[in-house]
C-alpha cells in the first residue's frame, strides 16, 4: 500500500540533541566545559536512552524531563562538572530550545505539499516537545505531536506505535516511520512500518530480530521515499 503517514522521532531525529551542550561551551566563562562538551553531550544522550529503557522494562515510568535531569546530571558528575550549578541549569533551559536540523522545514513542507500525514512520535513529554517545536517554528507542517504520557511508557513499547494508528486510522504499511536511533527503527519495522533510519554518526546497524527498511544520512530524501 502506498506511505500516507509519516511520523518522526523527535530527539536526534528533527531536533539536534547536541545542540544544548554545544552552544553553551560557545558562551564566555565556560572554558573548562568547552573542553569536554562533545563527551558530555554524547554521555547525556546515552543515559538519557538507557534510563528510558530501564524504567520501561521495570515499569517505573516518569515524565521524559525527569529522565532527561537524570541522564545530565550523571554525565556532569562522570566528566567533574557536578559542582556547577549554573552550568546544569544553562544547559537544562538550553534543551528547551534546541535547533532543528537544517533540512527539517523544507522536508516537512514538502510531505505536506504532496498530501501526507505528518507527526512526532516521541518519548518526550508534552510540554517538551512544544517547547521544541515552537523553538524550531515547525508547528504549521505538523497534523500532530503524539507524546508516550498518553499510555505511561517508554519507546519501544508496542503501545507507543499503537499511537500512530489510533491517530491517523491507517494502516501499519501505510506509515513511513524515521528515526535517528538505530533500534527504534529496527523495533518499528518488527512492529510493522515501514522505516527509515537516519544515521548522521555511521553506527553499526543494532543487533535487533528486525532491521530499518531504509538507510539515511540526513532527512533531505524522506519526501523521495515517501513517495512525493
Amino acid at each position: 500500500m502506498p506511505i500516507t503517514t509519516c511520523i518522526f522521532d523527535a530527539y536526534g531525529t528533527l531536533f539536534d540533541v547536541g545542540a544544548a551542550a554545544r552552544n553553551a561551551a560557545a558562551e564566555p566563562g565556560r572554558e573548562a566545559f568547552a573542553r569536554d562538551w562533545p563527551q558530555i553531550a554524547n554521555d547525556w544522550r546515552l543515559k538519557q536512552l538507557q534510563y528510558t529503557w530501564l524504567r520501561a522494562i521495570t515499569g517505573n515510568h516518569a515524565d521524559f524531563w525527569d529522565v532527561t535531569q537524570d541522564g545530565l546530571d550523571w554525565a556532569l558528575e562522570a566528566s567533574g562538572h557536578s559542582g556547577d550549578p549554573e552550568l546544569r541549569e544553562r544547559l537544562l533551559q538550553l534543551y528547551w530550545e534546541l535547533e532543528a536540523y537544517p533540512e527539517v522545514p523544507a522536508m516537512l513542507s514538502a510531505l505536506k505539499a504532496g498530501g501526507m500525514n505528518t507527526a512526532i512520535l516521541s518519548n518526550g513529554s508534552p510540554a517538551m516537545l512544544d517547547g521544541a517545536v515552537q523553538s524550531a517554528g515547525i508547528g504549521d507542517v505538523l497534523d500532530d505531536v503524539l507524546s508516550v504520557e498518553s499510555v505511561g511508557i517508554f519507546k519501544p513499547a508496542s503501545v507507543v506505535y499503537d499511537l500512530v494508528e489510533s491517530r491517523f486510522g491507517c494502516a501499519r504499511n501505510e506509515v513511513l516511520f524515521v528515526s535517528s536511533n538505530g533500534w527504534d527503527a529496527g523495533c518499528a519495522a518488527g512492529y510493522g512500518f515501514t522505516t527509515a533510519w537516519v544515521n548522521r554518526g555511521g553506527d553499526p546497524v543494532d543487533r535487533l530480530p528486525a532491521k530499518p527498511d531504509h538507510f539515511l544520512e540526513d532527512l533531505t530524501g524522506i519526501p523521495g521515499l515517501a513517495g512525493v
